[in-house]
């Protein structure tokens, strides 16, 4: 056992990657402390999820944080639900009401079309509930306290959008995209766009980059390790892949 401990701590040597399954309710941040707790002095995630947000969360450690950047920037999957007839504050299911407006006169047809529109290159504006800056004032705190601040719109990259089922209002849909794409904002535009406003229901990141959620630890289970069973599950930093 003492070798097996050994060549474990020689071989990731406090550097590395965990591939999380975070939790609904858990932010990335009570992620990345959570898993500090077990001694690591520098770590970090490669991506925020929401709270309401479940799924691929990369954790990186010791040297393995300079590659955060680049993994941050990989391509990544989500498996999202949009819930069409309510616009929410936060652009979400976590948020405030801010109106309804009926549904009953969509088709399966015009989703579809409206959906196709979505997908390829374009501008989205971040959403004020966001951890975005503007002129160093982060927008979630300008949000909590009322005030809403001009975004200046963001070029993102689709590059594929594909409904899994429709249910009307409930329409279950796949995204790939680049950095920095809000799958909240997205959520609400196709509701706007088909005039009766929607926000994202549920959330669940899949893949990032090469590193999919299949391959991911729960919480629950990181609980029952020590820092020598977490190494033994994580990558070292001689295997990351980064393009």
């Amino acid at each position: 056992m003492l070798e097996n401990v050994s060549h474990t701590m020689e071989t990731h040597n406090g550097n590395g990657l965990l591939l999380v399954d975070k939790p609904s309710g858990w932010t990335s941040h009570d992620v990345v402390k959570f898993i500090r707790g077990f001694g690591f002095r520098k770590i970090g995630h490669c991506g925020t999820l929401d709270p309401l947000a479940t799924g691929l969360l990369v954790v990186v450690f010791g040297n393995a944080t300079k590659l955060s950047d680049k993994l941050s920037s990989d391509v990544k999957t989500y498996q999202s639900t949009l819930c069409l007839g309510i616009e929410t504050d936060t652009q979400d299911a976590d948020g405030k009401i801010l109106h309804e407006k009926s549904w009953s006169a969509l088709t399966d047809t015009k989703i579809r079309q409206v959906f196709a529109t979505f997908s390829g290159e374009q501008k989205q504006i971040p959403p004020m509930y966001s951890a975005k800056k503007v002129k160093g004032k982060t927008l979630y705190k300008l949000a909590r306290q009322g005030i809403e601040v001009k975004r200046e719109p963001v070029n993102i990259n689709i590059f594929n959008l594909n409904i899994i089922s429709s249910d009307i209002p409930l329409i279950s849909f796949e995204v790939t995209c680049s950095k920095g794409t809000y799958i909240r904002t997205l959520c609400h535009d196709i509701g706007s766009v088909l005039g009766c406003g929607g926000h994202l229901q549920s959330l669940r990141r899949t893949m990032s980059g090469r590193y999919s959620v299949d391959d991911a630890i729960s919480i629950e289970q990181i609980k029952q390790w020590n820092k020598v069973n977490l190494l033994e599950h994580s990558v070292p930093i001689t295997a990351i892949s980064v393009e």
